[in-house]
C-alpha cells in the first residue's frame, strides 16, 4: 500500500506537534551543559585527534603548532599518545573525522530540541565509551610500562570527560522524546 500525501502530511504534523511540546532550552540545563562541553570537544578534536589521526609526528621541534602542543601534553602525561601505534591512529582519526561532524549536528539538535538525534547520540556514546574506556584507558593503566601514564590523576583530568560526558549523554537519551523532560 502506497501512503497518500494526506497521511504523509498527517505524519509530519504529528512529528511537529511532538517536537513543539519540547521544553525550551532554558528549561533543559543539562542540554546547555552538553552544548558547552561538545563545543570544547570540537576544539580538542581539531587540536589533538586530527594530529594523531593524520599521523603527524608529535615532536618538540615540529613546525606544526598542534603537534608541538600535543608533544607537550603527551611527553608529560600520555606516552601512549606518542607511540604512533596504528590502532590509536584509527581511534583518533575516528574522533577527528567522524565524531567532530557529529558534535556539530548534536549541538544544533540539542539547541533546537530535535528528538530524532536520540538514536545517533546513543550510537555515538556507546562507540566512544567502548573505544576510549576499554583500549586506551586499559593500555594507559594496565598496558606495557612504556605506554602507561606517569601521572594517572592528570591523565584522567584531561581524558575522563571523554568517557563521563558520553555516559551522561547516554543516560539523557534513555527514553523517547528526550527534549520533553529536563533529564
Amino acid at each position: 500500500m502506497v501512503p497518500s500525501a494526506k497521511s504523509n502530511s498527517t505524519s509530519a504534523r504529528a512529528i511537529t506537534a511532538a517536537e513543539s511540546t519540547n521544553l525550551p532550552l532554558r528549561k533543559r540545563p543539562v542540554d546547555i551543559f552538553f552544548i558547552v562541553v561538545f563545543s570544547v570537544f570540537i576544539i580538542t578534536c581539531i587540536i589533538s585527534d586530527s594530529v594523531e589521526g593524520l599521523g603527524i609526528p608529535q615532536v618538540a621541534h615540529s613546525t606544526n603548532l598542534l603537534a608541538q602542543w600535543n608533544y607537550t601534553y603527551a611527553s608529560n602525561y600520555d606516552p601512549l599518545y606518542q607511540s604512533e601505534q596504528v590502532w590509536l591512529r584509527f581511534i583518533s582519526g575516528t574522533s577527528a573525522f567522524l565524531y567532530l561532524p557529529f558534535y556539530v549536528i548534536l549541538i544544533i539538535s540539542l539547541a533546537k530540541g530535535w528528538n530524532r538525534i536520540q538514536i545517533f547520540a546513543v550510537i555515538y556514546a556507546t562507540m566512544i565509551i567502548s573505544l576510549t574506556a576499554i583500549p586506551i584507558f586499559g593500555d594507559e593503566f594496565f598496558g606495557p610500562a612504556a605506554d602507561r601514564t606517569p601521572n594517572p590523576g592528570m591523565f584522567l583530568l584531561y581524558n575522563g570527560a571523554y568517557v563521563l560526558v558520553p555516559l551522561i549523554l547516554l543516560l539523557r537519551m534513555r527514553a523517547p522524546l528526550p527534549f520533553q523532560r529536563k533529564f
